[in-house]
């Protein structure tokens, strides 16, 4: 284990003392057999892999490498051969790992218990964080989860036990800092089917948010596809010191490239701020990343990350990482397709929204600006935690904050909500006191659990339609994504600019300028907060919530009841007749955004995901109809008569009608939700044209032989009514790079012909024709035996 790379530095600090270099590293770090976690010791790292695939490739390139592209070609399934052009070719990739939380598991689960595959080729696991509603506090909601969500978790857990998935109970945390505790480490390629996994990117893995469909074919042992991606990178100088923290670097960026300047990209820091900031503080940076689109985000190894990766029991990564550190750190001189810098010395604290995570503000500026706008600068809820920043650091900082003012006589003016990210964080910010004095002022500990973030809020102290404000510390702030209330305006801010502003209850109060009231009368000014970044003894590691997979599951029974309102055995997808789409209808013309939140609403609406026909009750109830500015309404083609999508969706499929949806803008933002992909599937559409996809849900509408198509020319948008019926023509000859038709019939007899782009490859265009990736996949075991 590490002792061999131990040795091998001190061998190599002596040779280099002498006249003659030896390179000794490589051959005795090929004993080294250093586990990739300890729940699987006998699944180890392979950094010699990594190290010939890199290799191979920077001989074929004849360029430096950025760490993204050493990290991802060094994870090719055929580096010798591969066709690698960033932003155009599709690459062949061999994960290390899978991770899933409990609402995408669900259907991924299912889809690979329909390959009729017997085990997972990759260690796998299943994060029970989504299904655990706020209401009344930690043990309680946790006790009601489980007594609501019986029938799924023990589907889960059975289905981990059967096909060799390790599955950590409700109450363990939110699956993202459970991986960066546990699974993800420097050099690590992870996939995992929630939008934040780039979280991991922290500790310098390339982790990659994608539908349950991809991360079945990487269960399944067969090569993942990605387009090769550009590298976007962002330059750090200076040091973050005061009030500003790592989530205003994200923010910051955020409001520089928007919700789909990343789109295609991996951000990439670097620059000698990056030492400035903590592990934890790299993961809030990468994690929130998925808001602006990028396929993933990552830092350079470094001594932080090796800190972090010695307190939570994994010195022996550190001292391997330490040994392949060339392979961790990008190339001097590498190219990137777009360089940001941003100088941390003169960063200022920062609040993004209301509605879109891109709309940065200064925190010094949001009064004024909220007042202009006629946002409510009165804040109702602060919400401190989630994914993005539940770290000691972060729950240390906002203590931090709350102590002074417990100490003027202050508390809360707002209602204030904490959630811790794991059972770990719990048990040693519950141990270490961090935990009661955010109680003292006035905080309410939640289960360790996504909760409000994702909308698993009982939220009582408002009414729907009431127009108010929130701040929180999370990654999106969509319309009604917190509370599907509309009227919320969600800001997202650092947790202890959150914890501030609570304690003052308005928006107008900037922590670094003005001053507070104590109980005394005597005014006072909050001084920046500070907080160790990882605890000074060991972390707590709370109560024991993993549950091993077996060595041998096959006896083991997975339960779906054909009654059960939750839980619903797939049946494949119809394959391609190999004729055009004739006179399809258009169920909805979307008007302006549309993330997955709106294809695919969560909240209540997370107790089906598991159930593919009464989870389509949900289908685009959250869209903008264009014909009449309306959610939920559009008309019927067929009747003339305006009801419910879904509905009208069902309708169009009991008749045998083929139909439609045209999209705006970066169509699919947000989540991985691949729902949003099924749902349209199962009711019978075919095809989604828009002006722009986000790129999961692109890849999860091909995945589910849907064809995600763009216009040529974006104005083309305009030309297509919701009366209107659709034609595309050319799919007999179906190919990467080729061009569809689109013939547009109006009412009135008229057509006209408008040309579509797509960017499917050949395997994709298999997808397709063979009804979904799934479908495919069976095809090629039924040759292959």
């Amino acid at each position: 284990m590490a002792p061999y790379c131990v040795l091998a530095a001190r061998l190599r600090h002596a040779l280099n003392s002498g006249i003659r270099r030896y390179h000794v590293a490589p051959v005795l770090c090929q004993r080294a057999k250093v586990a990739m976690s300890h729940f699987e010791p006998n699944e180890h790292i392979n950094y010699e892999k990594l190290e010939k695939n890199i290799n191979i490739v920077r001989k074929r390139l004849n360029r430096p490498l950025t760490l993204s592209e050493k990290i991802v070609y060094g994870h090719l399934d055929d580096p010798a051969k591969q066709e690698i052009e960033r932003g155009k070719t599709y690459l062949r990739l061999r994960p290390d790992r899978v991770a899933m939380q409990d609402a995408t598991a669900q259907m991924a689960m299912l889809q690979f218990i329909s390959s009729g595959l017997p085990k997972v080729a990759v260690p796998s696991t299943i994060h029970c964080d989504h299904l655990i509603e706020a209401q009344s506090g930690g043990e309680k909601d946790l006790r009601r989860a489980k007594d609501i969500n019986q029938e799924v978790y023990n589907f889960l857990a059975t289905a981990g036990a059967k096909y060799g998935v390790g599955f950590w109970k409700p109450g363990s945390g939110i699956i993202h800092q459970i991986i960066l505790e546990n699974y993800s480490y420097p050099g690590v390629m992870l996939i995992g089917t929630d939008s934040h996994t780039p979280n991991g990117g922290g500790l310098g893995g390339i982790c990659i948010g994608v539908g349950g469909a991809d991360a079945v074919d990487v269960m399944a042992g067969i090569p993942w596809e990605l387009k090769c991606p550009k590298v976007i990178g962002v330059k750090l100088t200076g040091k973050l010191s005061g009030w500003s923290s790592p989530k205003d670097v994200i923010l910051k960026v955020a409001g520089i490239l928007t919700v789909k300047g990343g789109t295609g990209a991996i951000i990439e820091y670097h620059g000698p701020g990056v030492d400035s900031i903590s592990c934890t503080g790299m993961a809030t940076i990468c994690n929130m990343g998925a808001e602006i689109g990028a396929t993933t985000s990552v830092f350079p190894y470094n001594a932080r990350m090796k800190k972090y990766l010695g307190k939570t029991g994994r010195a022996d990564i550190a001292a391997l990482a330490d040994e392949f550190q060339q392979h961790l750190v990008p190339d001097s001189g590498c190219q990137y397709d777009q360089v940001i810098e941003i100088n941390l010395s003169e960063l200022k604290p920062h609040i993004n929204g209301p509605f879109t995570p891109d709309l940065a503000h200064p925190v010094s500026d949001i009064g004024a600006v909220a007042e202009k706008e006629g946002w409510p600068v009165d804040i109702r809820v602060g919400l401190i935690g989630s994914c993005t920043n539940s770290s000691y650091e972060d729950m240390g900082r906002s203590a931090a904050v709350a102590k002074q003012a417990l100490a003027h006589g202050l508390k809360c003016k707002s209602k204030f909500t904490i959630t811790p990210g794991s059972e770990q964080i719990r048990a040693t910010i519950e141990r270490d006191g961090y935990a009661q004095i955010l109680r003292d002022v006035g905080g309410l500990v939640l289960a360790n659990a996504c909760g409000p973030c994702i909308g698993q809020w009982d939220r009582k102290d408002i009414k729907k339609g009431e127009k108010n404000t929130i701040v929180t510390s999370y990654n999106r702030n969509f319309t009604g994504r917190n509370d599907a209330n509309p009227e919320t305006h969600a800001f997202v801010t650092s947790p202890e600019i959150v914890t501030a502003l609570s304690i003052a209850g308005t928006l107008k109060f900037n922590p670094e300028t003005d001053y507070l009231t104590g109980a005394d009368g005597k005014k006072f000014k909050l001084e920046a907060p500070d907080a160790d970044e990882l605890p000074k003894l060991e972390f707590d590691p709370g109560q024991d919530t993993y549950q091993y997979p077996p060595k041998d599951g096959s006896g083991q029974h997975v339960d779906v009841s054909p009654t059960s309102q939750r839980l619903q055995l797939l049946e494949p997808f119809d394959k391609w007749d190999g004729k055009d789409l004739e006179d399809m209808l258009i169920l909805i013309k979307v008007k302006g955004k549309c993330t997955t939140d709106h294809i695919s609403a969560a909240g209540p609406w997370l107790k089906f995901r598991g159930h593919l026909d009464n989870i389509s009750n949900n289908l685009l109830i959250g869209a903008i109809n264009i014909e009449n500015g309306k959610a939920n309404s559009v008309r019927n083609a067929l009747t003339q008569e305006f009801g419910p999508v879904p509905d009208t969706a069902r309708y169009y499929k009991k008749m045998g009608v083929k139909w439609a949806v045209i999209g705006d803008e970066n169509y699919g933002e947000g989540s991985s939700r691949e729902h949003a992909a099924l749902e349209p599937r199962h009711l019978g559409g075919r095809v989604i044209i828009t002006k722009s996809f986000a790129r999961i849900h692109e890849t999860n509408l091909k995945k589910q032989g849907l064809l995600p198509l763009t216009f040529a020319d974006p104005a083309d948008y305009n030309k297509i009514h919701p009366v209107d019926k659709l034609s595309i023509v050319g799919l007999a000859d179906f190919a990467p790079g080729k061009p569809l038709k689109c013939i547009i019939k109006h009412p009135n007899g008229s057509q006209e012909t408008i040309m579509l782009n797509h960017t499917f490859n050949e395997s994709q265009i298999e997808w397709f024709q063979a009804g979904s990736a799934l479908n495919r996949m069976k095809e090629l075991q039924q040759k292959s035996s």
